[in-house]
């Protein structure tokens, strides 16, 4: 016999780091009956009085029998703990123990009416719903459990803004529905071919909304069609914004590909006639004809204005090219870089080494603070030329920068650190890289991870060296999302 997809409602009991929670079988339309075989205690004590062992409908007319085969404890994507739910399992998910969310039957206790209308449907905030004081006791358990609670971990500093901290959003051309009108926005959950217009969304400053708009309908009105990241072919791929707290400034991208062209003079005139909270500062035009759906540049070209943005953090100035890193969320990154210099301690007359230092931000922050010298590291040429600069700007002539792969250039660095300041990629510091920065052997390490993950994979080879765990400390940066900082202090 054929075995046929099934839908069941099961209960989420919890969820694991970043989204993945833990579905097990409810009722949802007959009386309560024990779990099947297969739950654990924890499971059948997560589950309470709301998981019995029927489930309650099946996609194709699936036997009661082949239901019940299916209906074990499954891993599901984008649910939140105690909520209950419809899942759907192909024959394939049933052996991988594995479905996907169908619709929310009910919400859990807990949760809240989303400000954003667009909750459910973006990919972009998981967490909407939950209470702002709920998310921060949920993010520092994720961390804690992480660590399999090795670590007693402080209350997580919160976010000085859980709306509207947004400096830079990447929004995508594409469409809401197969051959549905032009949309800019972002990708749907589940359904990255499918953009969701965010005219709600409240993680944004608040001049985003009617520039996106006006953005959409300028390129509707001209019939100009959006680039295919499947066939490779049509014009428009994303609008880039970003926003200076300091200045009330948003500077506007407008990447598209070398396959159209538009009346850059009238979208100009378009944007300069809104009637926004702050000003633009420049709009610009890069092109991409690179087939990843990542925003880069062939060329730019600036429309209007100027090409930059300067912003403020903790007393220092830095200015800000369309294609340089900082933080997304200015008011949080005070709030965690004030805490990375707090963990510190006192810095004066310290050699401190900022690897991946981006545009210096970490680096000109503890050289401001009274280090001795900041030796800093990055990869990408523009931001280190950026940090030079930045640090010209703010009279530091105590800080350091060099352009390169941190494994190679570790290596060859001019002086021996007291102290390391480790804020890599979300994957953390490369295995190769991880000796040779050990082998400086500094009093000290901080290590700032934006993805925990990477952080519980790489701490073992710190403690292998002798360091000890003094300190963690959580940040949030990304209010409504799974995402937090985490920063974890080495002594030795």
């Amino acid at each position: 016999m054929k075995k046929e997809p099934v839908v069941w409602d099961g209960l989420t009991v919890s969820v694991a780091f970043p989204n993945k929670g833990l579905v097990v079988p409810v009722c949802t339309e007959t009386p309560k009956e024990p779990l099947p075989t297969g739950f654990s205690s924890a499971e059948q004590s997560a589950a309470g009085e709301d998981a019995p062992s029927v489930v309650s409908r099946s996609a194709a007319g699936a036997e009661p029998a082949a239901l019940q085969s299916a209906a074990r404890p499954v891993h599901v994507k984008d649910v939140l703990p105690g909520q209950i739910v419809r899942i759907y399992q192909t024959p394939h998910m049933v052996k991988r123990k594995e479905g996907t969310l169908r619709e929310i039957i009910r919400p859990a206790p807990y949760e809240i009416p989303s400000l954003c209308p667009h909750a459910g449907v973006c990919g972009g905030c998981a967490y909407q719903t939950v209470p702002y004081e709920k998310q921060l006791e949920w993010k520092r358990q994720t961390v804690t459990d992480l660590f399999h609670g090795e670590y007693d971990l402080p209350p997580v500093i919160p976010s000085p803004d859980p709306i509207g901290y947004r400096n830079k959003m990447e929004f995508s051309f594409g469409d809401e529905y197969k051959d549905g009108p032009l949309t800019l926005g972002l990708h749907k959950r589940s359904a990255y071919h499918d953009i969701v217009p965010i005219d709600g969304c409240q993680i944004v400053p608040e001049d985003f909304i009617p520039i996106v708009a006006a953005v959409q309908d300028y390129f509707r009105e001209t019939g100009a069609g959006y680039y295919n990241t499947r066939s490779h072919t049509g014009f428009l791929r994303h609008l880039v914004l970003r926003h200076s707290r300091t200045e009330g400034k948003t500077m506007v991208n407008l990447v598209t590909s070398s396959q159209g062209r538009f009346d850059a003079e009238g979208f100009v005139r378009r944007l300069l006639d809104l009637p926004l909270r702050g000003q633009i500062s420049g709009i610009l035009h890069t092109c991409n004809d690179s087939q990843a759906d990542v925003v880069q540049a062939d060329s730019v070209r600036i429309l209007y204005g100027v090409s930059d943005l300067n912003e403020s953090l903790l007393g220092l100035s830095f200015t800000l090219s369309p294609f340089s890193f900082f933080q997304t969320n200015t008011r949080g990154a005070e709030a965690l870089y004030s805490a990375v210099l707090d963990m510190a301690g006192n810095v004066a007359g310290k050699t401190v080494f900022d690897l991946y230092c981006g545009t210096g931000t970490i680096s000109q922050i503890f050289a401001h603070a009274g280090a001795r010298k900041v030796y800093g590291i990055e990869l990408v040429p523009e931001a280190v030329d950026a940090a030079r600069q930045n640090a010209l700007n703010n009279g530091l002539d105590n800080c350091e920068f060099y352009a390169g792969d941190v494994l190679k250039l570790v290596p060859t660095m001019p002086d021996r650190p007291d102290l390391i300041i480790l804020d890599p990629p979300r994957d953390g510091v490369h295995p190769k890289a991880l000796p040779e920065i050990l082998a400086f052997a500094p009093r000290q390490f901080l290590y700032i991870s934006c993805k925990p993950t990477s952080l519980v994979r790489d701490l073992p080879f710190f403690l292998d060296a002798g360091y000890k765990v003094t300190g963690m400390q959580c940040v949030d940066m990304f209010p409504g999302t799974p995402g937090i900082e985490t920063i974890a202090k080495l002594d030795r």
